[in-house]
């Protein structure tokens, strides 16, 4: 027995059964705590729950209000670009011909009848005087034929020269009536092209882009110059289906540049027909005043809509959650009561109420992003 006894010690001394029996002993201790839990499952649980029962949530100092009634007027908010109210195209009205010097540049005011730039005018010129020529020659020749056609109807009578002669001459002198017609259309024609080689400004505006190079040979109708009509600028504001109704013609609109400038401007007019695309209306702003407002800016505005008489209360007692706005009434519990509101128009240091508060009823003045429904509070006498 004692050979075995000490050939099993001789065996415990080697790292692997070492290693195996301290495995075996973890287990058993592992096993013993698992056994122990599922015995007695709520003891932890139990008593974490009755240490937070003990424990009393203090109540929130509170004030309360009563909403006011208030005049309040509605505005509308908006975003659009600055855009010229009309934008004229000025091109070349010749053909073939270079141009000879430019007078304006982008950003130039300019008045009805302004020379912008000149065309070279040699050819025109040259042109003109050959039709002068005509007309002189179609002249001339309507004095010999109305001088035959007088001399041969004075000779009818006579018998010296005979109808038919009498017939040609007349027709000469018709003939010669009507070519003296056409020289000097074509006359006309010559110096309006000699006119034109001049580009006027037909309006009183603002030269906004200039692709006029001097040397460059114009093709008629090709752009030149583009103007903005009296420099007279518009918002064109973005507004959805349920805001075009509250917008009309007259409206007042302030709009705010980038620089924080803001521009008063009237609604000349509100599309009528809604963007396929985006649901959207444009409505027309006219600007009183161009300030330093440009064509293309972005900005944003606001229209002001009539004033009326409104359940009010002070932004800090409403709170929004979810997505959704709320107020907290107390009851006789002296318990908050989350509220449900809708809110509508708003100015700087009032919110108008429109359904979910009775008039007079009692709110929570502030703080309310501190509370939930059925916190304890303790009412503050103001």
């Amino acid at each position: 027995m004692n050979r075995i006894f000490n050939d099993f010690k001789s065996h415990l001394r080697t790292p692997l059964l070492r290693s195996l029996l301290i495995a075996l002993m973890v287990l058993m201790a592992v096993g013993t705590a698992y056994w122990y839990l599922k015995k007695h499952p709520n003891t932890t649980t139990a008593k974490t729950q009755t240490d937070d029962t003990n424990k009393i949530k203090p109540a929130l100092a509170v004030t309360l209000i009563t909403p006011s009634t208030q005049n309040l007027s509605a505005t509308i908010g908006a975003d659009g670009k600055i855009m010229a109210w009309q934008e004229a195209v000025i091109g070349a009205q010749v053909n073939g011909l270079q141009l000879r010097e430019i007078n304006v540049n982008v950003g130039d005011f300019v008045k009805k009848g302004q020379v912008l730039a000149r065309f070279k005018t040699d050819l025109v010129n040259a042109e003109l005087a050959q039709y002068n020529a005509n007309v002189a020659e179609a002249q001339a020749n309507l004095a010999q034929a109305r001088a035959d056609s007088a001399r041969a109807n004075s000779l009818k009578s006579s018998g010296a020269i005979s109808e038919q002669q009498i017939s040609q001459y007349n027709t000469n002198y018709k003939a010669a009536v009507a070519r003296l017609n056409a020289a000097k259309a074509t006359k006309n024609l010559g110096s309006t092209r000699v006119a034109q080689a001049n580009v006027i400004a037909p309006d009183d505006g603002v030269i906004s882009a200039r692709n006029a190079t001097v040397g460059s040979v114009a093709q008629a109708g090709q752009e030149l110059f583009r103007m903005v009509l009296k420099n007279r600028l518009e918002w064109r504001a973005e507004l959805t289906a349920e805001q075009i109704k509250q917008v009309t013609a007259g409206s007042s609109a302030s709009i705010t540049l980038s620089d924080g400038e803001i521009i008063k401007g009237r609604v000349r007019q509100v599309a009528p027909t809604l963007n396929e695309k985006t649901n959207s209306a444009t409505a027309y702003v006219d600007l009183l005043s161009n300030g330093s407002a440009r064509a293309g800016m972005f900005a944003k505005g606001e229209f002001a809509l009539a004033s009326s008489n409104a359940l009010t209360v002070p932004p800090t007692a409403v709170v929004m959650r979810d997505g959704f706005n709320y107020v907290f009434v107390v009851n006789d519990k002296k318990q908050a009561v989350q509220t449900k509101v809708v809110i509508g128009r708003r100015n700087a240091d009032r919110i108008e109420i429109t359904t979910g508060l009775a008039d007079g009823q009692a709110i929570v003045e502030s703080g309310t992003d501190f509370l939930k429904d059925g916190d304890s509070v303790d009412v503050i006498a103001k």
